[in-house]
C-alpha cells in the first residue's frame, strides 16, 4: 500500500493524494453512518456485507464525480460559493446514479434508498466541512491570527452595502492591517439594527455627531463609492467636525477593473466630492474596433495618453504603439503595462509628431488601423507667449499624423480636443480648433477612406499642469492658494471617465464628427480651492488664505459647450453628443496652414495670433 501512495505522490502530487485519501475516508464514514441510522445502529451481518461490497463502487463513483467537477484542482484553503455549488452538484449526481442502480438487477450491493439520501447529506457536509476548515485556518493563521485583533484600532465603516461588507471581511482576515471593524453606519433605515458578519449596523452616519458614539472609534472608513457628490460632501464635513481620522475605499472604476482591492484605503480626494456618475460603456463596440488590430497612441506618456493606453490593452489589440517625444514620460507607462502582463503587445516609440520622416517610418512599418492623437501642448499661459510652438505641435503635428493615417489606410483617427476650442480666447484653444477644421476638411475630401473625428472635453482631475496639483502644492507650502477670479468656473471630469468616453466616441464615429462629452455642471474654482483646503484638515481664510490674482492672458471666466454655428445632436450613448457643422474645403484649409507655417519663426507673438484669428474668426486673441 505504501508503494501505491508513493507512486501517486510522484505522478499527481501530494495535494491530490491528500484529497483522494481525505475524500475517500469521508465517503466510507458517510455510507457507514447512513447504514447505522437506517437500521437504528443494529446492522445485520447481511447488510454489513452489502455495505462493504457497496464501498467498492460507491467511493470510486463519488471520487470520479468530484474530479469531473474540478474539486481536485482547487487549492484547499480557497473555498467559496461556486466551490460549494460544484460539490453539491457532484455528490447529488453521484447519489442519483446510486439510486438508479435499483433498476439494474444485475448490479449487486445497492444501498437502500434511505441510506442513499442520508449518505448524500453526510458526504456533502463532510467534504464542505473539510474545505471550510482549511479556509478558516488560512484566514486565522496565515494573515496573523486572532491574537492581533484585540490590539487593532476600532474603526467604523460608513456604508453597509456589498463594498462595506467585503471591506469588513477583508479587515477581519488581514488583521495585520491593524484595523478592527466594530460598527457599520448607513443611510438605509432598513439596514439599521441588523448585523453583517456579526458587526452591528448602528444607524445613519449622523450618529457620529454624538460624542459618546464617536469616542468608540479611532478611525472611520467610507465604503460608499457610488454615493452622490452631495452626500459624500456632507459626510466629509461631518467627519471633519468630529476630528476623526477618515479614509475611503478605491473608486468603483478601480474595484470593477480589479486594479485594487477594497482594503487598499486612501485619503478622500477632491474627485470624490466633485463626483461623477459611473459611465456605462458599450464595450462590445469598442472591442470590435480594437481587438486584434494595431493601435497607435500619440502623446502616450501624458495624463490622457497614458490612460488611453491602459484602457486599450484591456480590449486585446494585436499591438499597441505608444509614441511620445519625451522618453521620461514614456518609460513609466511602458513599465506599468509590462508589469501588468502586456509586455508582449506594447511598443514604445520615441518620436515627435512634428517629425514627418520619423512618423512615416512608424506608419510604414506598423500600419496602425486605429490612431488616437493625444499629443499636444496644452498649457494656456505658456502657449500665449510662444504661439509658434503651439502651432507646430497642435496644428502641424495633427496635420502630419492625420495625413499619414490616411496615406497608410488607417480605419479611424480620433483627435483629443478641448472645450477651449469653442470660441477660443487663447492660442491653445485656437490651435486645437484649427486642427478640428483640418480634420473635417480632410475627411470631407475623401469620405470613403479614413474616418476622422475629434472629441472635446473639459479639464480632467489630476492631470499634469492642472489646477488641482497646483493648489495642493500651495497648501503644502502654507498658502496662499491663488485663484484667478472669484467667479471663474470650469468643467471637470475624471481621467478614466474621459478616456472611456473617448474610446466609445471613436467606436461609434462614422467620420467628420466632433463629439462633446457630457461634462456635468461647471464648478467654481474658488469652491474647489476651499474643498481642497478642508480635505487637508485646515480652514479656508484662517489656516490657509485664498488670494485672487486676476485672469491670466488668454483665460476666460467660463467655458462654452459649442459654437453658435454648430448643431448638437444626440448619439446612442447618453453622455456623448455629436456636433454637426459644414466642413471647409481642404484646399482652403491647406492654404491657411501653409501661411501659418511660413510665419512660425516670427518673433512677434501677435503676428501668429492675428493670423490664427483670420482662420478661426471666433478666436479673440490676447495681444501684447
Amino acid at each position: 500500500m505504501s508503494t501505491v501512495w508513493s507512486v501517486l505522490k510522484r505522478f499527481v502530487g501530494p495535494r491530490f493524494v491528500f484529497l483522494l485519501a481525505a475524500y475517500s475516508g469521508i465517503f466510507v464514514f458517510s455510507l457507514w453512518l447512513g447504514y447505522l441510522l437506517r437500521f437504528d445502529f443494529q446492522v445485520s451481518p447481511a447488510y454489513q456485507y452489502e455495505l462493504i461490497a457497496a464501498l467498492g463502487w460507491v467511493v470510486p463513483l463519488k471520487l470520479a464525480a468530484l474530479f469531473a467537477f474540478r474539486q481536485f484542482a482547487g487549492l484547499l484553503s480557497f473555498f467559496s460559493t461556486p466551490d460549494l455549488w460544484r460539490i453539491f452538484c457532484a455528490l447529488g449526481l453521484s447519489s442519483i446514479l446510486m439510486a438508479a442502480m435499483w433498476w439494474m438487477p444485475w448490479i449487486e450491493a445497492v444501498p437502500p434508498r434511505s441510506v442513499i439520501m442520508a449518505d448524500f447529506l453526510f458526504s456533502f457536509m463532510g467534504v464542505a466541512g473539510l474545505r471550510l476548515t482549511f479556509r478558516i485556518a488560512r484566514e486565522r493563521y496565515t494573515h496573523g491570527g486572532g491574537s492581533k485583533q484585540s490590539t487593532a484600532r476600532p474603526v467604523a465603516i460608513i456604508g453597509a452595502g456589498d463594498v462595506g461588507a467585503n471591506l469588513a471581511r477583508e479587515l477581519r482576515i488581514k488583521s495585520g492591517l491593524g484595523l478592527n471593524p466594530t460598527s457599520f453606519f448607513d443611510d438605509d433605515p432598513q439596514k439599521w439594527h441588523s448585523r453583517i458578519y456579526d458587526i452591528p449596523v448602528m444607524g445613519a452616519p449622523e450618529l457620529l455627531e454624538d460624542s459618546e458614539v464617536r469616542d468608540r472609534y479611532e478611525e472611520v472608513i467610507l465604503a460608499i463609492p457610488n454615493a452622490t457628490p452631495q452626500r459624500m460632501g456632507e459626510i466629509v464635513k461631518l467627519l471633519q467636525a468630529t476630528k476623526l481620522k477618515f479614509e475611503t475605499v478605491p473608486s468603483m472604476f478601480q474595484l470593477v477593473t480589479g486594479k485594487v482591492r477594497v482594503s487598499q484605503l486612501r485619503p478622500v480626494e477632491i474627485q470624490d466630492l466633485l463626483g461623477r456618475d459611473s459611465v456605462e460603456l458599450e464595450t462590445e463596440n469598442i472591442k470590435q474596433v480594437i481587438e486584434g488590430r494595431n493601435v497607435l497612441v500619440t502623446g502616450a506618456g501624458g495624463s490622457i495618453g497614458s490612460e488611453i493606453c491602459r484602457q486599450i490593452v484591456r480590449y486585446h489589440p494585436k499591438r499597441l504603439l505608444m509614441i511620445d517625444q519625451s522618453e521620461v514620460q514614456l518609460f513609466p507607462i511602458e513599465q506599468e503595462l509590462a508589469e501588468d502582463g502586456f509586455g508582449g503587445i506594447i511598443q514604445s516609440l520615441v518620436a515627435n509628431v512634428a517629425d514627418v520622416q520619423r512618423l512615416r517610418f512608424i506608419f510604414g512599418r506598423y500600419r496602425p488601423a486605429v490612431v488616437f492623437h493625444a499629443a499636444a501642448h496644452k498649457h494656456v499661459p505658456l502657449m500665449e507667449s510662444q504661439p509658434g510652438e503651439a502651432v507646430k505641435n497642435n496644428v502641424m503635428g495633427t496635420v502630419n499624423t492625420a495625413r499619414l493615417a490616411q496615406e497608410y489606410n488607417a480605419e479611424r483617427f480620433v483627435q483629443i480636443s478641448t472645450d477651449k476650442a469653442i470660441n477660443p480666447t487663447n492660442v491653445m484653444g485656437a490651435t486645437k480648433r484649427m486642427a478640428e477644421i483640418f480634420l473635417g476638411a480632410l475627411f470631407g475630401s475623401n469620405p470613403g477612406k479614413t474616418k476622422f473625428m475629434a472629441v472635446r472635453f473639459g479639464n480632467v482631475l489630476g492631470s499634469s499642469g492642472s489646477v488641482i496639483p497646483t493648489f495642493k502644492k500651495q497648501i503644502e507650502d502654507g498658502g496662499p492658494v491663488r485663484v484667478t477670479h472669484p467667479e471663474v468656473t470650469r468643467y471637470f471630469m475624471t481621467i478614466p471617465e474621459a478616456v472611456g468616453l473617448v474610446l466609445q466616441s471613436g467606436a461609434q464615429g462614422t467620420g467628420g464628427e466632433i463629439f462633446i462629452l457630457d461634462m456635468g455642471q461647471p464648478v467654481k474654482i474658488v469652491d474647489l480651492a476651499r474643498q481642497l483646503i478642508e480635505l487637508s484638515g485646515l480652514r479656508p481664510n484662517e489656516d490657509i488664505d485664498i488670494e485672487f490674482i486676476g485672469l491670466r492672458p488668454g483665460e476666460k471666466l467660463f467655458e462654452e459647450l459649442s459654437h453658435t454655428s454648430e448643431n448638437i445632436v444626440k448619439t446612442p450613448h447618453p453622455k456623448i453628443l455629436r456636433l454637426v457643422c459644414n466642413a471647409a474645403l481642404l484646399e482652403e484649409v491647406e492654404n491657411m496652414i501653409d501661411q501659418l507655417k511660413a510665419n512660425l519663426q516670427d518673433s512677434n507673438p501677435n503676428t501668429l495670433k492675428l493670423l490664427l484669428r483670420k482662420f478661426v474668426p471666433e478666436y479673440e486673441p490676447y495681444l501684447d
